[in-house]
């Protein structure tokens, strides 16, 4: 049996865990919404949430059953929507600049807390929670790496100087205020090329999928507009026959049958979980322990004992109870 204090002391996977984000995530996160109580839309709700009526009322008879990724690529076909889609984009923007994360403890926060500095989170979410997460918690601990895979409200870079960071400071090298990001929109046809700093960001992320031992994919349903997402992922993934320790974890409320043929590429034969619950998930059953977890669990044929986060009321509570593993990390550092 490993125990809970056995796991906390436990310091030797360097392998990294791929977080992957969706936007059911966020809405995860914020379920009964922002600290104002703004609601984090999904594509399927997208129109209804953020109230397009009056800039797409020319269009009213074709959005009205569309989600927004069906309804974006209509407003790409024809030049005479062009200005309908600019204020769509317009309004976009704005709603998800004003989104501000709660100021009690939330599903990203736990998240940042529950991995380590080897590990990546990789999310495809316009808006600001996990930034304001990241940030909030950053002084504590070394935090994971935070990829943007479409861009995001909150974010800032330089090309000049390869620097990101908050859209409102100033490059350190020219002085000069950090350009907001341009978000990448749900078309058929994505070039993930063209865009320089998403390009490097998924450079990053292709990275750290070749050695990894778990993916965690978080409220992601992979559109069909994402084809060419998936395939970036699974080359560095590679072939199924050679993944036969690794593990694949779907937290999504999508039926079981829907989420193993969207992913089946990434699980080789029964290497896969599904959650519907953040809370049941290897990332918060054992915190900054999730590779040792697994592979004594799996490997080695141990029976252990969950090391839960516990649900806290106040950041600072859940600072003081990962103390523990965080003495143990630098113990071995």
């Amino acid at each position: 049996m490993i125990t809970k204090e056995d796991e906390i002391s436990q310091i030797s996977m360097k392998r990294p865990h791929i977080v992957i984000l969706g936007a059911g995530a966020s809405i995860a996160a914020c379920p009964n919404g922002d600290r104002n109580g703004m609601k984090l839309p999904s594509m399927q709700d997208f129109i209804k949430t953020l109230d397009f009526d009056d800039s797409i009322n020319p269009l009213k008879n074709d959005f009205k059953l569309m989600n927004f990724e069906d309804f974006y690529n209509l407003l790409t076909k024809k030049e005479e929507y062009l200005k309908i889609r600019e204020e769509l984009e317009r309004k976009v923007y704005a709603y998800f600049k004003k989104i501000k994360i709660p100021k009690e403890p939330t599903i990203y926060d736990y998240l940042f807390l529950s991995l380590r500095r080897k590990d990546i989170v990789a999310t495809f979410n316009w808006d600001p929670l996990i930034v304001q997460a990241y940030y909030r918690n950053k002084d504590f601990v070394e935090l994971p790496e935070l990829v943007f895979l479409h861009g995001n409200v909150r974010i800032g870079y330089c090309k000049n100087h390869d620097t990101v960071g908050l859209d409102d400071i100033d490059c350190p090298k020219c002085k000069r205020k950090l350009e907001p990001l341009r978000l990448l929109y749900p078309i058929k046809e994505k070039n993930y090329g063209k865009d320089e700093f998403i390009s490097k960001q998924w450079k990053i992320l292709s990275d750290y999928i070749g050695p990894a031992f778990m993916i965690t994919i978080f409220g992601y349903s992979a559109p069909k507009s994402d084809v060419r997402a998936i395939e970036i992922m699974k080359k560095p993934w590679g072939k199924l026959k050679d993944r036969n320790l690794e593990q694949i974890e779907l937290i999504n409320t999508t039926s079981k049958d829907e989420l193993l043929e969207t992913w089946k590429e990434f699980i080789h034969t029964h290497h896969y979980e599904i959650h519907k619950d953040f809370f049941d998930s290897w990332i918060a059953r054992h915190p900054r322990r999730t590779g040792e977890a697994f592979y004594s669990q799996y490997l080695l044929g141990n029976v252990i004992e969950d090391n839960p986060i516990p649900r806290k009321k106040t950041l600072n509570e859940i600072w003081i109870w990962i103390q523990e593993l965080i003495k143990a990390e630098k113990e071995i550092d």
